[in-house]
């Protein structure tokens, strides 16, 4: 790991004395699982529910917050059983997917969330003619029931058909009140209203947070890392943590600490866990 700047070291420490009061939310692709071809394979990292489990018998709550379905993150980080760990620890794990739009708890293991947006069906729809038209006939299309993704990540050029794809995606979502929002080498579609950011706002205020760790990999991210931002403004002991890569550096810029993929993330956790006294 990496601080970038001597602040950052010291938000780390100032987080670490605030231990007991403090959240730590994760995004899940990039940062807790590889990036991989098939979004449908990327699991947790094998040591992910441990390191979890560790850290939040020294922390207030643990939240992973994707635009990946809930159930899908469920499912592929194993987290209902790390969930169970987390209840028999007294503490709570939160699950929030779609943006926000899915919530889950440790203590509560019902998946809530709202219906699909007007308009989405319609874009399905025509959606297969929109990528003839860009030349990305190929890509591969997730349906995420309140959402749908266009990956480029297969295509013999994915950097140059999500060039094209963006914005005649972003017009057709705009045409359906949709709005776009794009990742690493993927395209998502999907109704407004909700945001990693508003995730962050809800758990500090709700929970009465009295620190705030937020990790993330991609643009889908930056939402919090201003929400974030603005809480340390107002004197809240925050840490944002950018898992890096070569594909994507939007959040380097942004970050007190820079890390190395899930790895890297896992290693700081670690360290986190260690440095907590107690």
């Amino acid at each position: 790991m990496k601080f970038a700047s001597p602040e950052g070291e010291q938000r780390y420490d100032a987080l670490v004395a605030a231990a007991p009061g403090v959240i730590v939310a994760l995004d899940f692709d990039g940062t807790l699982s590889p990036i991989v071809d098939d979004p449908s394979q990327a699991h947790i990292h094998p040591d992910a529910g441990e390191v979890l489990v560790a850290l939040a018998r020294k922390v207030l709550a643990i939240a992973v917050v994707t635009g990946r379905p809930a159930r899908q993150v469920l499912d592929l980080g194993g987290l209902e059983e790390v969930g169970d760990a987390f209840a028999a620890a007294g503490k709570e794990l939160y699950v929030f997917g779609q943006y926000g739009n899915e919530r889950w708890s440790a203590s509560h293991r019902v998946i809530v969330g709202p219906r699909p947006p007007q308009g989405l069906a319609t874009f399905l729809r025509e959606l297969p003619r929109t990528l003839r038209t860009a030349d990305a006939a190929d890509a591969y299309v997730e349906e995420k029931g309140l959402a749908v993704a266009v990956h480029t990540r297969r295509l013999p050029d994915p950097e140059g058909a999500f060039a094209r794809l963006l914005p005649i995606l972003t017009e057709q979502a705009e045409a359906h009140d949709l709005i776009v929002e794009p990742g690493r080498n993927v395209v998502e579609v999907r109704s407004d209203g909700m945001d990693k950011g508003l995730v962050v706002d809800r758990l500090i205020t709700q929970l009465d947070a009295k620190g705030f760790l937020f990790a993330g990999d991609d643009l889908g991210d930056v939402d919090a890392f201003e929400t974030v931002a603005a809480y340390a403004s107002e004197g809240l002991p925050t840490l944002l943590v950018c898992s890096a890569s070569e594909e994507q550096a939007a959040l380097v810029a942004l970050s007190d600490v820079v890390v190395e993929g899930p790895e890297g993330v896992l290693e700081l956790l670690r360290r986190l866990t260690d440095d907590i006294p107690g």
